[in-house]
């Protein structure tokens, strides 16, 4: 998906910039992490295909302004956030996973938070790109599937609303039907 078309999904999803003295939004993109390495088991680092799926979403999101970059203090997510995060001179802010995911989840909307009115990117898990976007009022969306990379979530919260705008970027995905059998992170 180009820079373009991102900010004009933004824009056709109502989220034009306002007049008014109304707070800004608060602008979350949450992805998994690019595709990882079968070694070593417990933290493994980004395939060549991955590092290019990391450098496609700092690609897409050059022009949407990312103020805050979140990951998990594992290789993979960190190793994902790391181009957009370096392409905006911003440090990667860790909110560790490892624990019941919705305390997870939780502790990554407490951080987003602190960054009210701006864009911040997440990058999380299979299992916790839901839960997080729940966690920060966006609708309940099921864990992805292991071979699932491709996956954009843009959740833009106004108040007490959020909507989610689901895209792609990068290389597609296999089609999730076609498969996944197991859920895993």
């Amino acid at each position: 998906m180009t820079r373009r078309l991102f900010l004009a999904l933004l824009l056709a999803a109502g989220f034009a910039p306002r007049a008014t003295a109304q707070p800004a939004p608060t602008v979350v993109i949450v992805v998994r992490h690019a595709e990882k390495a079968a070694a070593p088991a417990d933290d493994p680092p980004l395939t060549e295909a991955g590092v290019v799926r990391a450098k496609a979403l700092a690609a897409v999101l050059a022009d949407a302004n990312v103020g805050a970059v979140i990951a998990t203090q594992f290789v993979r997510t960190r190793e994902t956030a790391r181009p957009t995060a370096e392409a905006r001179g911003l440090s990667i802010e860790t909110v560790p996973a490892g624990g019941p995911v919705a305390e997870h989840a939780k502790a990554v909307a407490v951080a987003v938070r602190k960054h009210g009115g701006q864009t911040v990117l997440v990058v999380g898990h299979s299992n916790t790109v839901g839960a997080i976007i729940a966690a920060l009022g966006g609708p309940r969306v099921p864990d992805l599937c292991d071979t699932q990379y491709s996956n954009l979530f843009t959740l833009v919260i106004e108040g007490s609303s959020a909507k989610l705008i689901r895209a792609s970027y990068g290389a597609p995905s296999p089609d999730p039907a076609a498969s996944c059998a197991n859920q895993m992170r």
